[in-house]
């Protein structure tokens, strides 16, 4: 994959969303540069990783390519939190599937994301993984673990071909913009209040 990859798995759940981005295991930062690449100049991202030297890496290749993308880099494990939003969108490219139980950092994620914000993610189309992915999830479980965590307009944005497991998918899951409903709840807005 390149570059052009990069931006097509992601752009149509970037355009459109808002200007502040928070991207989850970030790496050597090539879903930084497509990311940077779509949102354009005033576009702000914050980026988390693990690794202090991919961290470096990438500050140096974004400051390089898209000086006029306000771009800051924080070492952090995802799983045990996350900066403080709101955020427009997160983008998870090639993170989520190095969490066996995903649901807990869905919820974070949906947390500090804005009403109507976007969670942007980046995975192999497979259902085993091995020592290098080892919990890759299809578009069918995608939208399953979702919207458990309560989030809609679910779906799949780009695929390209990967000689690694085989294909590789972008997809969308958007937080709902009106009041959430907890699993169980049904309709209503709560109760009236006296006029």
């Amino acid at each position: 994959m390149d570059h052009h990859d990069h931006v097509a798995l992601i752009r149509e759940g970037v355009v459109g969303a808002g200007r502040r981005w928070l991207e989850l295991g970030a790496g050597d930062g090539a879903f930084t540069l497509a990311l940077a690449d779509v949102l354009g100049p005033g576009g702000s991202i914050v980026t988390l990783d693990r690794d202090a030297g991919a961290i470096k890496t990438g500050a140096e290749r974004v400051g390089r390519a898209f000086a006029d993308v306000d771009v800051r880099h924080v070492q952090g494990d995802f799983t045990r939190g996350l900066p403080i939003g709101p955020f427009d969108g997160v983008l998870a490219a090639n993170s989520l599937h190095f969490v066996a139980d995903r649901g807990p950092v869905l919820a974070r994620i949906r947390d500090e994301l804005r009403p109507g914000g976007h969670l942007v993610i980046v995975e192999y189309d497979a259902d085993r993984g091995n020592p290098w992915v080892p919990h890759p999830f299809t578009p069918e479980q995608w939208r399953k673990e979702a919207g458990a965590a309560g989030f809609g307009d679910i779906r799949v944005l780009h695929r390209v071909p990967s000689r690694f497991l085989g294909g590789i998918y972008g997809a969308l899951a958007g937080k709902p913009v009106g009041p959430e409903r907890r699993k169980g709840e049904i309709g209503g807005t709560g109760p009236l209040e006296d006029e």
